[in-house]
């Protein structure tokens, strides 16, 4: 297991240099020390925060890698050497925790690793995608290249989750606000109204009985039941996706919702064929093009049929032929992957399918929105103005009754 190292040693020049260290052991950090020409006077393992964390569980954001990236590639570009600019970006990157993380690559790579075997050492940091096409690029005396396809693939991956996030919160939100909304003016306002009529005598009116009496069962043991069942089905649900079975099985109730299914579906096909048309395009096997995208694609259904598909191509097969069979894409993607792959343009006919989804993803997200919003403030403003005018309907008829 990796542990946090704090080390101070004389460097060649006699100085003393400071510093931190992620390694196995004490013994590994004195002898990458010693391979970077310091003695070590003392080495101790950091200890942890009052909150109990050292940095290896600090998150590095996907932003922070796109940064990292590209200016990683302009420096291999302009012929610096990988060791040089590993030294410069770890000292220049806003967040400490990956600067640590750029330290030991670094110290990694002088120490003989492959870059990519380097990045490899820190799952929680980059990703397998981002291992699989570093190695193509070290291997093909590409990287610059593909570290600036990484950067372009993980922006336009970041502006997707960002809008179907978008599509799910908005409604959510705004649904919640109604529900808020109601539910304060049943509970605490409508009970108002009923004192002030309880002495009156009078039959009330139908509609101001039934609003009343949903304000009493709200109020009363009828809301701890409606959130008693709301807090059991996200248990449940969260239980459920613990499991294989479980997660799959959530997720193929996801795909078929209206409406939300399809931007999900959407999504996903933009992904799998960006992520699958990015590793063929920078030499990565298709076999491990198809098990990188199946692992990242964050969907079991498609994972499942991706796996189904990656199968098929390791006994010889087209990739369209089994992906047709799975019944997960539709058949324009289908057809589409299979000009791809006769006319031997398999990256790029790919990447045009994933231009193609992004943009239905943003129609799907306005179409959505511009359908949510006229429905919410007819339901909100039809069921608020439903209770109002039954709360005064008695008031009205007692006048009635004065004339």
């Amino acid at each position: 297991m990796a542990t946090v190292f704090q080390w101070s040693g004389k460097n060649v020049k006699g100085l003393i240099e400071t510093g931190e260290m992620v390694a196995s052991s004490k013994e590994e950090v004195i002898a990458q020390l010693r391979r970077r020409n310091i003695v070590p006077t003392l080495v101790t393992e950091k200890k942890k925060t009052r909150a109990g964390l050292t940095f290896g569980r600090k998150k590095v954001k996907e932003k922070d890698i796109v940064v990292f990236t590209r200016q990683f590639a302009t420096m291999i570009d302009a012929g610096l050497p990988l060791v040089q600019a590993l030294d410069i970006l770890s000292t220049q990157v806003e967040n400490k925790t990956f600067g640590e993380v750029l330290k030991q690559v670094k110290t990694d790579v002088e120490g003989g690793s492959t870059f990519a075997d380097a990045l490899k050492k820190h799952p929680k940091v980059f990703s397998e995608l981002y291992v699989n096409m570093v190695a193509a690029g070290e291997a093909g005396g590409i990287l610059d290249t593909i570290l600036a396809r990484l950067a372009n693939y993980i922006e336009k991956a970041m502006k997707l989750k960002k809008k179907v996030k978008g599509a799910m919160i908005y409604p959510s939100v705004v649904t919640s606000v109604a529900i808020i909304v109601i539910s304060i003016i049943m509970i605490f306002v409508v009970p108002t109204f009923e004192k002030m009529y309880s002495g009156m005598g009078a039959t009330l009116p139908f509609p101001t009985r039934i609003v009343i009496n949903i304000s009493n069962f709200l109020a009363g043991i009828g809301g701890l039941i409606i959130l008693g069942a709301i807090v059991a089905l996200a248990i449940f649900i969260m239980q459920l996706r613990r499991t294989e079975k479980g997660k799959f099985a959530v997720d193929r109730v996801i795909l078929g919702l209206p409406v939300f299914g399809q931007i999900i579906q959407k999504a996903a096909i933009a992904k799998f064929t960006r992520t699958l048309g990015t590793l063929v395009s920078s030499g990565v096997p298709i076999l491990d093009g198809l098990e990188i995208t199946a692992k990242t694609s964050g969907n079991k259904v498609i994972e499942k049929a991706i796996f189904e598909v990656r199968k098929d191509v390791a006994e010889g097969k087209t990739i369209a032929e089994p992906l047709m069979r799975t019944k997960v894409f539709p058949p324009m993607v289908n057809h589409m992957i299979s000009v791809g792959e006769s006319t031997g343009a398999l990256d790029s006919m790919l990447n045009k399918i994933a231009d193609f989804y992004d943009d239905e993803v943003d129609a799907a997200v306005a179409a959505l929105t511009s359908l949510i919003e006229p429905f919410l403030m007819v339901f909100l403003g039809g069921t608020v103005g439903f209770i109002i005018i039954s709360m005064y309907l008695p008031i009205f008829k007692m006048g009635e009754l004065i004339k």
